[in-house]
Formats: structure tokens, C-alpha cells, sequence
């Protein structure tokens, strides 16, 4: 009986997971109202969960998540704690919120009014409508390109790619600003505001030859107005990117465990939202280009980038701001032109005697001190001429002497770079989807049944595979993982990221073994090898996505100093651009090696001649050293004993 309730508990939970539509639509409509909420989403597991019998009476909106408090702690692996109760007003815990997070007027937020699922659903809507104008941008790009600008297929690749890198470097930019000066929130209705400037100068360009002729295509000056429209929205993209995750996580209270477990949530729904647009955009928005015109194949991008900025304001009085601490640049700074100058002032044997003040960091507490990188605790060193004289240190410049709590910003930096780095070659293996992975399905039968299938079609079931994914592993391998570990996100953030980095390697295990398999067929005159066999590839490409991508966002927001939370979630960007620069270097590599003398080389203009199966096996080869390189700076790692 007991197994029974659970499989029903568990295929309820999976249904409910792909009602997402029709939910989030009623959840944008509660944000909206003036009842509060803090529900999450009704297709998480968070949710599902609940039990008729753990329910207290009282008003149905009355109610938290307490995963994760000891009164909620699972006694054995065969007792199933309910994620979510219901609970009277009096029980619910404190009224603000433990984070420092302030409302739209500056006053500390309440908890019932402010931030959880009730502002993300805003944020969520603002997502999708950016990403499906975005991806409708970008999928079909090249195509423009070459067939209204009339540009040469080596100019249009590399004009886009040098485009796509500038969307995922400018997030840096972005990041800075709003930690610095703006904040998240007018950091993005700043930057969307760019956006859909741009997006309005690109819809202009498309209209402007029926306007002026046929002559006008591909002149200087259409040339032109095209490049300002997708420059401005590459500007744009980088104070979006690193915000809308930050100000999404900001919403949950770190200090609660039941929002903690939410936040967590939140990315998983977040990566969805962004291939929930990219799905639609590459299908519907695709073919409006191709056979209604790019006229209004832009001016569709156009109007969601507009809708998508009117959704995000609309949450402007429920949202939780997080309070600025300056600019993280020069904190960081400040620790390594003091440490250099204290370089030659020996550290003491007790930590507790370098400087330290109270810490304008979330809720006030002070950062603790760890032995990592110990030459920077020389920048809290507190010169004898000073420890004598009470607060004599509280005047020295920031620049010669700075508290602990400042050393372990620069510290828990620094310790991310290790992780940062697996990231960036897991994303040149994963940009083999759009790369490598097309001109192999160029290369195959692309006839099925009665249809004949084009090669970049395939990628349909790398996004497919996402937005499947993330429900399955939120509603049910997060529940199974959480009864075997213990913790209340099921997977650790590392353990997440490296089953991705494990899952990137089947897939260029299995595409190598592809390729190896299609080079036979071709040999025989009268066999060729079916396009299909490719679409596990993809898929897997796509479920490596579900866990490390995801993970990636909230472990460089978790693991990021209390100030620097949009310029951690940039970082994951900045991968995603080093990644695609470093598989351009790798392929550009491997042809200057093997094309020598005359040979045709791995990669040929005809793939029957070459060997792109030698260049998946190395892909698969570095991606295992990457994944024990990371294994062991995973084990090494200490987390942000500070973080949220």
C-alpha cells in the first residue's frame, strides 16, 4: 500500500510537471492581484508533495515551505517528510525577511507581500518573451545574411559568431553596473529598454528595401542600419543576462530552508523559460522568416522584446531589491594594492587579531575567515603602530588596510575560477550542437519516410530534451536524490554539475562512434546512414544542459560574494562566450595539424574524405581529463560559508 501511494504520488507529480502552460498563466494572474502568495509553482515537486493530512486549518494563502528546518528533518530514508504545510498566521515565522532584501519603498520586506514564486512568475513571463525574441534573432541569422546582404558564407559565420560572443561579454559590463550603481531591477528595464531599441532598428532595416527599392539591399547604408539594430540588442543582452537570474534568486530568503529549496527550484524553471523561447522561436518564428517575409519575421521579436519589458515592470511592487555595497571592482582591488604593501608584515599565529568590522554584507554578519590564499590576510594586518590606539584602524586607508570580511570576497572569487574553468570546456564540447553536429547530418541521409528533414532541425531534440528534462529532474529525481543524500536540494550543487560534465562525454562518445559508423557506410556505394541516428546526440548534449548549465547560474550566485551577485551569474555567461573562442581555436587547431602536406585533414569541405570521428574522439578525450580535473577541484572546494 505504501509503495502504491508513492507511485501515485510520484506519477501525479510528473503529470502536474507538464501542465506548466496553463499554471503559469493563473500564477502571472496571482502575481498580479492583491492576494498575497507565496505558492510555489503547482508543477513543482514543492508542491505536488503536499498531503491532504498535513494540512492546518486556517486562510488557504497562509502557508510556507519548511524543507530543510529541523522540525522537517527525515527520520529515515522510508518516511516521507510533506515539503509543504499549511500553517495559522502566528506560525508563520518572522514577518521580514533575514537577507537584508528591502521593497520598491526602501522598508525591510515582508515576507507575505514580497518576492517567492509570486514575483517570479513576472520574471519568468519577461524571460520567455525575451528569449523567444532573442533566439528569433539569432537562429535564423546566417540566413539573412547571406541571402539578403548577400554576404559570403565564411563572412555571415563569422560575423555572427563575433556578434553571439559580444551577447555573452557584455554581461560583464551589466553585471558591474548593477551591482555597483543601478541595482538588478533598473539594470534590466535599462538594458531590455536598449534591447528593443535595437530590435526596432532591425525591423526598420527589413522594411526599408520594400520602401527604397531592391537596390537598397546590401548597400553600405542598409549594411549599416543592420548592424546597429544587432549591436544594440548585444548591448542590451548584457545588463539582461547576469539580472534576470539575480533578481529571480533574490526573491527566495536564503536564511528560510524552505525558499532556499525554492531558489534552487527557480533555476531549474528559469533554463526552461529560456528554451521554452528558443523552441519557438526556431520553429514558428523560423518559418514566419523563411515564407512570410523577414519584414515581420522582426517586427514579431520586436513586439515580445516590448511585451517581455511590460511584464517585468508590472512586478516592480512585489519584487525584493537587494541593497547596493559599492563597487565590487574596487573592494576587490583594494585587498591585493593592500596586501602587496603589507607584504612584508608577518601574519599572526590568531586570525581573530586582523582587522575586522561589522560587515555591510547580508544581514549584517561578518564573512569567516578561512586559510586559503593566505598572502591577501596580509591586507588585514593591523600595524603594531596601530594596535595600540583604540580605533586608530578605523581611519587608515581602505587602500592599506582592509577587514577580513573584504580578503574573503577576493578569496571565494578565487575559488571559483577552478570550477569556471571545467565550465568553459564544457561548453565548446556542448556548442558542437550548432556547429559540428550540423555539417555531420549534411553528410547523412536526411530523408524520413516522406519528409525530408534539414540538418539544423535535428537541434529540436537538444532544446526537446531541456524542457523535458528540467520537470523530470525537479519533480522526480530531486525528491529520490533528497531520501540518498540528505540534502534538501537532492543533488549538491558540485555533484550536479559534474553528472553534466559525465553526460557531456557520452555525447561525444556517441557521436564520435556515429561518425565512425557513417564513414563505413559511405565507403559501399549503396548504403547511407539515416539522419536520425544523430537525434541522440542532441538529446544528450540537452540533458547535460539540464544539470550543469542550471547548476552553473545558481552555483555562481550561491558562491558569489553578498555584492556580487549579478557579476557571479556573469560569469556563467562569460564561460558560455570563452567556450564558443575556444572551440573556434580547437577546430582552427586541429585543421592546421592534420591538413599539412597536401592531406585532407580531419574536418575537409567533404566529410567523407576526413575524419570528423578522430575530432569527436578528442573532444571526449579532454572532456574526461576535464571532468577528473574537476572531480578534484570539487573535493578541494570550500564553499562561501556566507552564501544564501
Amino acid at each position: 500500500m505504501r509503495f502504491l501511494q508513492l507511485h501515485s504520488l510520484k506519477k501525479h507529480s510528473i503529470l502536474a510537471s507538464f501542465s506548466s502552460s496553463s499554471h503559469f498563466v493563473l500564477g502571472c494572474w496571482r502575481a498580479l492581484s492583491s492576494a498575497p502568495s507565496t505558492r510555489p509553482p503547482p508543477w513543482s515537486s514543492k508542491y505536488t508533495s503536499l498531503k491532504q493530512s498535513d494540512r492546518i486549518s486556517g486562510p488557504p494563502d497562509s502557508f510556507i515551505n519548511i524543507a530543510g528546518s529541523p522540525s522537517a528533518t527525515m527520520e529515515s530514508a522510508d518516511e516521507e517528510t510533506p515539503l509543504i504545510h499549511y500553517l495559522r498566521p502566528q506560525e508563520e515565522g518572522p514577518q521580514y525577511t533575514s537577507d537584508g532584501t528591502v521593497d520598491i519603498d526602501k522598508k525591510p520586506a515582508l515576507k507575505r507581500s514580497t518576492g517567492n514564486w509570486r514575483a517570479c512568475y513576472l520574471i519568468l513571463g519577461a524571460e520567455i518573451s525575451e528569449s523567444l525574441a532573442f533566439s528569433g534573432i539569432q537562429k535564423n541569422l546566417v540566413t539573412y545574411l547571406t541571402s539578403v546582404l548577400h554576404e559570403s558564407n565564411v563572412d555571415a559565420a563569422t560575423n555572427v559568431s563575433t556578434w553571439l560572443g559580444s551577447c555573452f561579454f557584455t554581461p560583464l559590463a551589466g553585471a558591474f553596473l548593477a551591482d555597483t550603481y543601478w541595482g538588478r531591477y533598473w539594470t534590466v528595464v535599462i538594458f531590455i529598454s536598449i534591447q528593443a531599441v535595437g530590435m526596432i532598428a532591425l525591423t526598420v532595416s527589413a522594411w526599408l528595401p520594400l520602401l527604397m527599392g531592391s537596390s537598397f539591399n546590401s548597400s553600405s547604408t542598409h549594411r549599416a542600419a543592420v548592424y546597429l539594430g544587432l549591436y544594440l540588442i548585444a548591448i542590451g543582452s548584457g545588463g539582461i543576462k547576469p539580472c534576470t537570474s539575480a533578481l529571480g534568486a533574490d526573491q527566495f530568503d536564503g536564511a528560510d530552508p524552505g525558499e532556499r529549496v525554492n531558489k534552487g527550484s527557480f533555476f531549474n524553471w528559469f533554463f526552461f523559460s529560456i528554451n521554452l523561447g528558443s523552441l519557438l522561436s526556431s520553429t514558428a518564428l523560423v518559418w514566419v522568416q523563411d515564407n512570410v517575409g523577414w519584414e515581420v519575421g522582426f517586427a514579431i521579436p520586436m513586439a515580445l522584446t516590448v511585451f517581455g519589458l511590460a511584464v517585468f515592470v508590472a512586478g516592480r511592487k512585489v519584487y525584493r531589491y537587494k541593497k547596493l555595497e559599492g563597487s565590487p571592482l574596487t573592494r576587490v582591488s583594494q585587498v591585493v594594492v593592500a596586501a602587496v604593501r603589507n607584504h612584508h608584515l608577518k601574519l599572526p599565529k590568531d586570525s581573530s587579531a586582523l582587522h575586522e568590522v561589522p560587515s555591510p554584507n547580508e544581514a549584517n554578519c561578518k564573512t569567516a575567515h578561512t586559510c586559503q590564499f593566505r598572502f591577501f590576510d596580509k591586507a588585514a594586518i593591523v600595524a603594531r603602530s596601530l594596535s595600540d590606539e583604540k580605533g586608530a584602524a578605523s581611519t587608515v586607508s581602505p587602500w592599506r588596510l582592509c577587514t577580513v570580511s573584504q580578503v574573503e570576497e577576493l578569496k571565494m572569487l578565487l575559488r571559483l575560477f577552478p570550477v569556471w574553468a571545467s565550465m568553459v570546456l564544457f561548453f565548446a564540447v556542448t556548442s558542437q550542437a550548432s556547429s559540428t553536429f550540423i555539417e555531420q547530418g549534411m553528410a547523412m541521409d536526411n530523408r524520413v519516410g516522406p519528409f525530408t528533414v534539414p540538418p539544423a532541425s535535428l537541434s529540436i531534440f537538444h532544446t526537446i530534451s531541456i524542457i523535458v528534462g528540467i520537470p523530470i529532474y525537479d519533480a522526480v529525481l530531486v525528491p529520490l536524490a533528497r531520501r540518498v543524500t540528505g540534502d534538501d536540494r537532492g543533488l549538491s550543487q558540485l555533484r550536479r554539475l559534474g553528472v553534466g560534465l559525465a553526460l557531456s562525454v557520452a555525447a561525444m562518445a556517441y557521436a564520435a562512434l556515429v561518425e565512425a559508423r557513417r564513414l563505413a557506410a559511405a565507403s559501399a556505394p549503396t548504403t547511407s546512414m539515416s539522419i536520425v541516428w544523430q537525434a541522440p546526440s542532441f538529446a544528450l548534449v540537452g540533458a547535460a544542459e539540464v544539470f550543469t548549465t542550471t547548476g552553473v547560474l545558481e552555483f555562481f550566485y550561491d558562491q558569489s560574494p553578498g555584492g556580487m551577485k549579478s557579476m557571479g551569474t556573469s560569469l556563467a555567461h562569460l564561460a558560455i562566450a570563452a567556450g564558443s573562442y575556444l572551440n573556434s581555436a580547437v577546430l582552427g587547431g586541429v585543421a592546421w595539424a592534420t591538413a599539412r602536406g597536401g592531406a585532407p585533414g580531419w574536418i575537409p569541405d567533404d566529410l567523407n574524405e576526413g575524419h570528423l570521428d578522430y575530432f569527436f574522439w578528442l573532444l571526449t578525450a579532454l572532456s574526461v581529463v576535464n571532468l577528473l580535473h574537476f572531480v578534484h577541484c570539487s573535493r578541494r572546494y570550500r564553499g562561501n560559508k556566507t552564501a544564501s
